[in-house]
Parts: structure tokens; sequence; C-alpha cells
């Protein structure tokens, strides 16, 4: 028996490549506002503290 491969057309490949290209390109746009959000709550935090901490030693 011979065994024969069936390969995706070209068009099927590019529109899964540019799907596969547009899905990492919305994750990655996710992390980056996640992380932006986190760092900026850990900023606000900071800042509140070191006014409390120079309110208290003046």
């Amino acid at each position: 028996m011979e065994h024969t491969e069936r390969r995706a057309s070209i068009p099927k490949r590019l529109l899964a490549l540019l799907i596969l290209a547009v899905a990492a390109w919305i994750l990655l746009k996710v992390i980056i506002g996640i992380i932006a959000t986190v760092s900026t709550i850990v900023v606000v935090v900071l800042a509140i503290i070191a006014v409390f901490w120079a309110l208290k030693t003046l």
C-alpha cells in the first residue's frame, strides 16, 4: 500500500498562518496590558507608602 501525504493547500496554510499571527498579536497585547496594570498598581501603592513615610518623618 502506498502512503500519500495530504498537505493543506497554500491558501489554507497562509490563512492559518495569518490567524496564528493575529492571535499571537492579541495575546501579546493582553499580556503587555496586564503587566502595565500590575506595575501601575505597584507604583501607586509605593507612592502612597512614600507619602505616609515622609509625613511620619517630618
